[in-house]
């Protein structure tokens, strides 16, 4: 089966349960073999099927998780909620 990667920046996470909402949340899509979060470097890589997902899908699911995909240079205020507060 074909792989592709994808490296996402994401804004809004402030804590360990944040990066597991996330993981989790990409973990859920089809197709979906590995998510990672760092939290320190606010990036999410993820190894995915593009047959059964694709980039647009994966976007998604990080901002219905409630965090947002930012474009690598772009520098956002700290979100001012947490998954957890």
């Amino acid at each position: 089966m074909r792989k592709s990667t994808q490296t996402l920046h994401i804004e809004g996470m402030t804590c360990t349960n944040c990066v597991k909402h996330v993981e989790e949340a990409l973990s859920a899509l089809d197709g979906v073999q590995r998510a990672s979060v760092d939290l320190d470097l606010k990036r999410a890589t993820v190894d995915f099927s593009p047959k059964l997902t694709n980039a647009a899908m994966i976007e998604e699911a990080v901002r219905q998780g409630g965090y947002e995909v930012v474009e690598p240079s772009a520098k956002k205020p700290r979100a001012s909620g947490c998954c957890c507060g």
